[in-house]
């Protein structure tokens, strides 16, 4: 297993992962993803913070970074933190405990990086996520209700989002 950045040449598979993704969470969940912006997607890989998980050459898993997330966190975003946001896995790796990896990987990366904790959310209250999320590793923080969401991605207006979060 290696991670690495995405590419360029990965943004068509990247966009498909999530296409599937959002297929998922619409048959099995309340909320799902809208369709992401190519444009958004291709600044994450310039700007580095597209990963990837490879195995065998094939890409099981991807999910961003980001170590600013103040329209979530509020206040909270002045800990040093590294943000994870849209883990997706690719169908075909799903149940092979991929978050766990990410856990890992995070926590060296948020160490390389002189960051004191690594935070993800999720929006809704899904309580079979939350326990996935936990087993990985997170700690859960609790639900908040965003209450400033522009610049954010249509799924968060609006919405409850669940909050997890280990100290590194």
């Amino acid at each position: 297993m290696e991670i690495h950045n995405s590419s360029i040449e990965d943004l068509d598979f990247i966009l498909d992962l999530y296409r599937s993704a959002t297929e998922y969470q619409k048959e099995r969940f309340i909320s799902h993803w809208p369709e992401f912006d190519r444009q958004m997607i291709v600044n994450e890989i310039s700007e580095h913070r597209q990963w990837k998980m490879i195995t065998d050459g094939e890409m099981e898993c991807i999910w961003a970074t980001t170590f600013s997330d103040p329209l979530i966190w509020e206040v909270k975003d002045i800990d040093p933190s590294v943000y994870i946001h849209r883990i997706t896995t690719n169908p075909r790796f799903r149940g092979k405990g991929l978050v766990k990896k990410i856990v890992e990987w995070a926590r060296n990366y948020a160490n390389n990086n002189e960051k004191k904790f690594v935070r993800m959310d999720t929006v809704g209250e899904n309580l079979k996520l939350i326990e996935h999320y936990t087993d990985c590793g997170f700690d859960f923080l609790g639900f908040s209700q965003l209450t400033n969401t522009d610049g954010l991605p249509q799924h968060y207006h609006n919405a409850v989002v669940s909050l997890f979060e280990f100290k590194v």
